[in-house]
C-alpha cells in the first residue's frame, strides 16, 4: 500500500484525525481556493463524473468526503429522489450546509458527519455512490472501499473521482511543476495552514491510482470496472458495481 502519508507530523493522532483537522482548518477558503487553484477545470471533471453515473439512474445517493457539497450539488442534474452528503470534517460540512441552505435545497440533500470506513447507514442503502478527491486521505483504503461496497445495494455502483499522476508530455511535466513549486507557495501564502497545500502533492504521489487502484476495488469486492483519464491523466474517474 505503499508509505502513508498524513498532513502533521503528530504520532498521536491518527491519519483520520489529521485529515479532519486539517480540512476544518482550511474550511473557510475552500472553495474559492479550490476552484481557483485548478482554474474551475475541477467542475468539468465533476460534470464528466456525473454523466458517467446517468446512465445507472441512482434514485439515493451517498456522497463520501462532501466537503463543501459541490459534487451532491452537481450530482442534483440526475434527478435523484435524495442525496446525502458525509464528511469527517465539521468544518467543511457547516460551510456545505450553507450553500444547500442558501439554494434552498434542504428536502434535497442532507449532510451529516460520517466516516468513511464506518459509515452510519445500513447495508444495501443506496444505489450509487461517488466520492470527489476523497479516497486518498482514507486512514486505510481497502477498509473504506469495503465499507463503501457495504451499504451500495446490489447492483449499485460507485464512482470515484481522484487525483492520478499523468505519464506523457507536456502534462507530466507541468503537472510536476505546479504540484510540487507552485502549489505549495500559493498555499503559503494565501492560506491559514499552508501544510494542507504541500500534503496534497505528496498523497498524490503516494496513492496507487490507475491499474493499481481498480486491482485494489476488484479484490475487494467490486465488478463491472471502468476507469477514464481526464486532462491528460491529471485526474481519473473509476467506476465499480456491487
Amino acid at each position: 500500500m505503499g508509505t502513508k502519508i498524513t498532513p502533521y507530523n503528530d504520532q498521536n493522532a491518527s491519519k483520520k484525525e489529521q485529515v479532519a483537522d486539517m480540512f476544518d482548518n482550511i474550511s473557510e477558503n475552500y472553495d474559492f481556493l479550490n476552484h481557483f487553484l485548478s482554474a474551475g477545470i475541477d467542475k468539468g471533471w465533476r460534470k464528466k463524473a456525473i454523466n458517467m453515473l446517468a446512465p445507472y439512474k441512482p434514485k439515493t445517493i451517498l456522497d463520501i468526503a462532501t466537503g463543501t457539497a459541490d459534487f451532491a450539488l452537481a450530482a442534483l442534474k440526475l434527478n435523484p429522489d435524495h442525496i446525502t452528503g458525509v464528511d469527517i470534517s465539521q468544518g467543511m460540512l457547516e460551510k456545505g450546509k450553507e450553500k444547500i441552505e442558501k439554494k434552498g435545497l434542504t428536502d434535497k440533500i442532507t449532510l451529516k458527519y460520517g466516516d468513511s470506513e464506518k459509515l452510519p447507514f445500513e447495508d444495501d442503502s443506496f444505489d450509487a455512490i461517488t466520492v470527489a478527491f476523497g479516497v486518498r486521505n482514507y486512514e486505510n483504503l481497502e477498509s473504506g472501499l469495503l465499507d463503501m461496497l457495504r451499504v451500495l445495494k446490489p447492483s449499485g455502483v460507485a464512482v470515484i473521482l481522484e487525483f492520478s499522476k499523468p505519464k506523457s508530455f507536456p502534462a507530466k511535466q507541468f503537472f510536476n511543476l505546479y504540484n510540487n513549486k507552485l502549489l505549495p507557495l500559493i498555499g503559503k501564502t494565501v492560506s491559514k495552514d499552508p501544510r494542507a497545500y504541500t500534503y496534497l502533492p505528496e498523497s498524490i504521489k503516494a496513492f496507487p491510482e490507475g491499474d493499481d487502484f481498480l486491482e485494489i476495488m476488484k479484490k475487494v469486492g467490486y465488478n463491472d470496472l471502468l476507469m477514464s483519464k481526464l486532462s491528460g491523466g491529471i485526474a481519473s474517474i473509476y467506476i465499480g458495481q456491487k
